[in-house]
């Protein structure tokens, strides 16, 4: 792995595979995206590095990461659109009370609750687990004879 001095600015750059953020997207906010330029919507997504540039010693180009969107989420409603925006700001506002707006910082502590309060009235995994094993008991026809 490649290591570089702390202060070191590294560009970073989202490479053009999207698939996951395609299929996020409804057919309705994909439309509106292209027919309205400056349209914007809220996702949440997970980034992974892909590839790496200027990390040699003496080389002149700037550090370079190339990220790939691996798994994405978008806010399908209002109501979804602002509690994403909500976990944005309490991340935010972590940063700054962390100064540390312009890089990254030892975490957003308050981010987590803000998202575990935003997303309280959406099911847990477990929940949706549950929601899917009902779902197959219910599609199933039992046959007496």
């Amino acid at each position: 792995m490649p290591k570089i001095d702390d202060d070191t600015d590294v560009e970073v750059k989202i490479d053009s595979g999207a698939a996951f953020l395609h299929a996020a997207l409804t057919a309705e906010q994909r439309r509106g995206l292209f027919e309205r330029p400056g349209t914007s919507v809220f996702a949440i997504v997970q980034l992974r590095s892909t590839s790496y540039t200027g990390h040699a010693d003496g080389e002149d180009k700037d550090p370079q990461v190339k990220v790939r969107i691996t798994l994405a989420e978008v806010a399908q409603d209002d109501r979804q659109a602002q509690l994403v925006a909500e976990v944005m700001r309490a991340m935010m506002r972590r940063r700054k009370m962390d100064q540390t707006l312009d890089e990254l910082g030892p975490g957003a502590h308050d981010a987590e609750d803000a998202v575990a309060e935003a997303l309280a009235e959406h099911p847990s995994e477990s929940e949706y687990q549950a929601h899917l094993d009902r779902k197959r008991r219910g599609s199933r026809v039992e046959q007496y004879g």
